[in-house]
């Protein structure tokens, strides 16, 4: 079923994730060229590859690709001299070999890859026995950076690193012994090694690698730890014997590469708080430079000329409301802190210092959520109110200054637009350039508008409303309420993850509200919902469906729900409250509080933010036996932050009080052994939207149902 008047890559689930996708952005040290990593679906249409390509940053040319290989490429970043750093499981042809394996003998580890500005082949630079997790941070005037890798707390050196994790390999061993909280995050298991900050230096770096190939590769046959390659720059460890402290809210290194001011995590029984902290990084040796309690201090960011730091700090929410976010800056040396833009509340989501004009730093470029859009803001550091820059339907990311102009390039993105990059200039009235992309911006089905009401206690809400073509008073389109997760959040930007084009493309008109709890529209708009998911967030979302039904492009008599996360908790509580939906999907949902707050991987955060009487208030399956809309449950096994125990409940409750006698139900789930919260395999991608569509298409539309044929 399709309302498109000329196909698009939306018609087609297959030709979807076929679209090529940018995902990160940098800029080179003379501001001409951008370095953009971009994922394309492999041959077998199982996975996605990710290569680096290059593009001028004046917005002419075209795009030149600069890697490839099987393994991909990916977190970019250029050195000082202006090479291109890259993290890669590629293999390392000029070790003889590949790279080292960890535990898992079937998996190269990534490491650290240098591509030479002057031309020649990329090579590695580390040799980590359990490879590079990313780029920290990279010096913008010195031969100098800063990787995070994880390394096991049994091991006293990179040699003992490499031998503790042969063994491990050797004897089949996965276990993992905790002494503090947490245990795991997200999708993955945490330990048994330890996230640690390291430092290189560039500028001993052999330019030739005939040693490499002369050097011994050989498995050892002795129980001596194979040395650290002496061609190689060796990492110097900036935070031995960390723990999970070096789990960091963000981290900047001053341009002459002494300097590491890092947001450090300070555990504290279940919980932690971030710390602001100065790294000599030659010694190691930390200094603290802003802590408080019930504070964090993240996001730091340092001037260009290495005298001043910004950050955000912001105090621990508690049920009685949420945090403000505060936007600060200092000294270096943490001397003379003083809050910037104290009346604006709007929650920064990137920091970075203006370039210097007229001798100095005067402003922070800032980017943040702002009535359903990401703009970019420019603050000032004497004081002054925030200047918006660009006043477009865009949300932006991955913001880099143009030291010698004060240009900005970035990506940005809307609900009709993938990410692509663009160069801002910075006077007079921000424009906006798009660069060239190997990834060009793929026709969409249908148009967009906004929608806006107001709830019963006067505040403003909105939605983006995505309408099918020919949609019209006399053929109103079925509507899809998509409620986000979150709940701090807001429908603002691109996710390749959630695309309503899709539903779009098959008929469907699809409203994106930002209800209470929403970001980009103050605080107190937040504190509408706080302590309370049930009710505003609930009644707001009532609302702004009641204002889109009243369009005469809309069917009031065909609307369905669905959401993922918080959105998921959300579609619970609306079929639990309302009959008015034909069905409601629920994706990676909460459930039940009381047994969410006490599994989900960050216990303590999630129960500091609710009473306990909130928290009974709020739980939706207390209202499982009203449930009469038809349900989809899709849940991934590999979900930490929503355990997949509460749609195991679910699932579990509705066949308690709905099912018939012979077990049978209206009622549908949807199970993914080896997906987290994300269902994010491109093949399994397709099977989401296919069932999505499959049920709502039988229950809005009233067409037999179709099971997938890969589901069997």
């Amino acid at each position: 079923m399709t309302s498109e008047s000329h196909p698009t890559p939306f018609s087609s689930l297959d030709d979807y994730i076929a679209l090529p996708r940018v995902e990160n952005l940098a800029l080179s040290p003379d501001a001409r060229r951008v370095v953009l990593t971009v994922a394309t679906l492999t041959r077998d249409r199982t996975t996605y590859e990710r290569a680096l390509w290059s593009v001028a940053a004046d917005g002419t040319g075209v795009p030149t690709r600069l890697t490839r290989s099987a393994m991909g490429e990916s977190k970019a970043a250029f050195t000082a001299a202006g090479d291109v750093l890259f993290v890669s499981s590629r293999p390392d042809a000029a070790a003889g070999r590949g790279v080292d394996k960890g535990a898992d003998k079937d998996a190269e580890v990534a490491q650290l890859w240098l591509l030479p500005a002057a031309g020649g082949e990329a090579r590695a630079i580390t040799r980590l026995s359990g490879g590079v997790s990313g780029i920290a941070a990279v010096a913008a005037a010195a031969n100098s950076l800063v990787i995070s890798a994880d390394l096991l707390p049994s091991a006293a050196d990179l040699e003992a690193e490499g031998s503790v994790r042969k063994e491990r390999a050797d004897k089949k061993v996965a276990a993992i012994l905790h002494e503090s909280y947490p245990v795991r995050f997200w999708d993955h298991d945490l330990g048994p090694a330890e996230p640690h900050l390291l430092a290189l230096d560039l500028a001993d770096l052999h330019d030739t690698i005939a040693d490499r190939r002369a050097e011994s590769t050989a498995p050892s046959t002795t129980d001596t730890p194979a040395p650290y390659p002496a061609d190689l720059p060796r990492p110097r460890d900036l935070t031995p014997t960390p723990g999970r402290t070096m789990d960091t809210a963000g981290q900047a290194l001053t341009p002459d590469g002494s300097t590491l001011i890092a947001a450090l995590r300070v555990a504290e029984q279940r919980s932690g708080r971030y710390v602001l902290v100065s790294i000599d990084v030659m010694t190691g040796r930390q200094t603290i430079l802003f802590d408080e309690s019930k504070v964090d201090f993240e996001s730091p960011a340092v001037s260009l000329d290495g005298r001043q730091i910004a950050f955000v700090r912001s105090f621990v929410s508690t049920p009685e409301g949420p945090a403000d976010q505060e936007i600060w800056v200092a000294d270096l040396d943490g001397g003379h802190p003083r809050r910037l833009a104290a009346d604006w509340d709007r929650w920064p989501s990137s920091l970075v210092f203006d370039s210097p004009r007229a001798g100095g730093t005067n402003a922070l470029i800032v980017t943040a959520d702002h009535d359903g859009r990401g703009p970019i803001f420019r603050v000032p550091l004497d004081g002054g109110a925030p200047e918006q820059l660009t006043t477009d339907d865009f949300s932006y990311t991955n913001v880099c200054v143009d030291a010698l102009t004060g240009d900005l390039v970035a990506l940005r993105s809307s609900w009709i637009a993938p990410a692509h990059p663009v160069r801002i200039s910075h006077t007079g009235s921000s424009v906006t350039t798009p660069l060239a992309s190997p990834a060009a911006l793929p026709d969409v089905p249908g148009t967009i508008t906004e929608v806006e009401t107001r709830a019963e206690d006067g505040a403003r809400v909105r939605a983006w409303l995505l309408l099918p073509a020919g949609a019209s008073a006399e053929h109103p389109a079925p509507l899809l309420l998509w409620i986000h997760g979150g709940p701090l959040n807001s429908w603002n930007a691109w996710s390749w993850r959630w695309s309503p084009l899709l539903a779009v493309a098959r008929g469907y008109a699809v409203l994106l509200p930002d209800p209470a709890l929403s970001t980009g529209y103050g605080l107190d708009f937040i504190a509408r919902g706080w302590n309370a998911w049930g009710a505003k967030p609930y009644t707001d979302l009532l609302t702004i469906t009641d204002a889109a039904e009243a369009r005469p492009e809309i069917d009031e008599t065909r609307s369905a729900a669905m959401g993922g996360s918080f959105g998921g908790y959300m579609a619970n509580w609306v079929a639990g409250h309302t009959d008015r939906f034909r069905a409601i999907v629920s994706h990676a949902s909460l459930w039940s509080l009381d047994q969410f707050n006490g599994t989900t991987d960050n216990s303590h955060y999630w129960q500091s933010i609710f009473s306990k009487q909130g928290m009974i208030d709020n739980s939706p399956h207390q209202a499982v036996r009203n449930i009469v809309t038809p349900m989809l449950v899709i849940h991934g096994d590999h979900d930490y932050r929503v355990p997949i125990g509460e749609s195991l409940r679910l699932w579990s409750e509705l066949a308690e009080h709905h099912a018939t006698a012979d077990g049978s139900t209206q009622h549908k789930f949807l199970f993914f052994p080896d997906e987290n919260h994300w269902i994010l395999k491109p093949q399994h991608a397709v099977l989401w939207y296919q069932t999505v569509f499959a049920f709502l298409d039988q229950h809005v539309h009233g067409t037999d149902w179709k099971r997938p044929r890969l589901l069997g």
